[in-house]
């Protein structure tokens, strides 16, 4: 099942995933391995007043968020992926970008946005670099395979990103 993007004009958010789950693909949903964090991440940073599930991922666009992946075939682990597919998935990931406009892009992985992008020095955060002319925020995938951060982790540099969009949203 193909698992597009759910985007719409000026959202506060765009997450960027590496690319779907072999069961987000079988379900047609983001972030549906039951050992992601993204849904209780971004509940806990405040892009949600609640914890919703991977079923519900549409309803993201209510609340400013969107959310896409930089490759669209669905593997067991990001590792799968080949340089050429993350650097095609960057080129149509721009365009996404540049057609929503949203006030930030959140990158959830630095490997997946180093190698796309081919900015190997790249860190976590906000870079100096824009995606189709919006700023970017790198954060920790939400991938249970990441076992380098723990919920309260999450939290704290989703709400960042999050505190980040929200500034640009008033300067706008």
């Amino acid at each position: 099942m193909a698992l597009g993007p759910i985007v719409a004009p000026r959202l506060q958010v765009l997450f960027v995933g590496i690319n779907p789950s072999l069961r987000s693909a079988e379900v047609g949903h983001h972030f549906a391995r039951p050992g992601n964090r993204f849904w209780a991440a971004i509940h806990a940073a405040g892009f949600t007043p609640r914890r919703l599930r991977p079923e519900e991922d549409h309803e993201l666009l209510a609340h400013g968020v969107g959310v896409t992946n930089i490759a669209q075939r669905p593997t067991r682990d990001a590792g799968q992926l080949s340089r050429e597919e993350l650097r095609a998935g960057a080129t149509e990931l721009e365009r996404t970008v540049a057609a929503c406009a949203p006030r930030l892009v959140a990158v959830l992985g630095l490997t997946a946005y180093r190698t796309a992008f081919a900015r190997p020095r790249a860190g976590w955060g906000l870079q100096g670099e824009t995606i189709g002319g919006r700023p970017v925020w790198i954060l920790p995938n939400p991938s249970g395979l990441n076992a380098h951060y723990k919920p309260a982790d999450f939290a704290r540099l989703y709400a960042e990103a999050r505190a980040y969009a929200l500034a640009q949203d008033q300067r706008a």
